[in-house]
């Protein structure tokens, strides 16, 4: 069973790091997992020329391609920001915005795949549940299934407070807190979810 974890940041820091422990966890528990990262790569973002609706495909030929064929083979996502701006990142929203591509070409392309976000600012409320919505609206809006943490320190997904460097987001305890509840409630999905399926 495939995750695919998506690091929306373009740089090698922090977002890289807590998706890598992410997915590392995750192979322990015996999935197999992808790390996808923007950095260096050439994805444009959604100019709505509607070529898609007409085509079935994307009028731009880049990196995005690659995301089209995880995201299509994967039962898990999970999307990994820094905030921008008490958001997502633009490489981020470039990737849910070509994303009505992949929808146009294949009725419910992400429907049914699980999904959970990572998100990190460099203030300690620096816009990371805003972004985790902004990753959540745009499961729901593609008919996948969102995990949170749950209630009680975790709430929409897992959070860091970076301090803006490495060392910062290592020593963030809670952070790591966040991110084994969310990945609790992330396997138990992939595993009950996709198995329930398999049996109707």
């Amino acid at each position: 069973m495939l995750v695919v974890g998506i690091c929306g940041s373009p740089r090698n820091q922090t977002t890289d790091y807590v998706l890598k422990l992410a997915l590392d966890e995750l192979s322990k528990q015996g999935f197999e997992t992808h790390f996808f990262s923007v950095k260096g790569k050439k994805i444009n973002y959604c100019i709505h020329c509607d070529h898609c609706l007409k085509h079935k495909e994307c009028v731009f030929k880049d990196d995005m391609q690659e995301v089209y064929s995880l995201l299509k083979k994967a039962k898990g996502i999970i999307f990994a920001t820094p905030v921008y701006n008490g958001g997502v990142s633009a490489q981020i929203k470039a990737i849910m915005d070509r994303c009505r591509a992949a929808e146009a070409g294949e009725k419910n392309f992400l429907k049914n795949k699980i999904g959970m976000g990572i998100a990190l600012g460099g203030d300690r409320m620096g816009g990371q549940e805003a972004a985790l919505m902004q990753i959540i609206t745009f499961y729901v809006l593609n008919t996948m299934i969102p995990v949170s943490g749950g209630y009680f320190g975790s709430n929409l997904g897992a959070t860091f407070w970076t301090k803006d460097t490495l060392e910062g987001v290592k020593q963030d305890m809670e952070g790591f807190k966040s991110l084994k509840k969310t990945l609790k409630k992330f396997t138990y999905m992939l595993k009950n979810f996709h198995e329930n399926k398999k049996e109707e």
